[in-house]
């Protein structure tokens, strides 16, 4: 195990699911319940296979695109959301 990449993974998807939607969307379905340990492991579940996905599409990507085009391309998508939002159009 490579525990630098380990760490900049964890850290990276810690601090950018702080606050986001989902975050959101599970202290109101833990709100709603009794049951918080189903929440919790359903939203686990989902977002170890949702995390699984972008692994296997990304490894996927990285075989007829290079890592510089990717990462250009994904930074490209992230400034085009954000724009749309700040707009008004997301």
């Amino acid at each position: 195990m490579e525990w630098k990449i380990f760490g900049t993974a964890f850290l990276t998807l810690f601090l950018a699911e702080l606050g986001d939607k989902t975050q959101l969307a599970v202290i109101t379905m833990t709100a709603k319940t009794d049951s918080k340990l189903s929440v919790f492991l359903g939203a686990s579940a989902a977002l170890v296979l949702v995390t699984l996905l972008g692994v296997l599409f990304g490894g996927v990507l990285t075989q007829f695109i290079p890592t510089e085009w990717l990462q250009r391309i994904v930074a490209l998508t992230f400034i085009v959301i954000g724009v749309l939002m700040l707009l008004g159009k997301l």
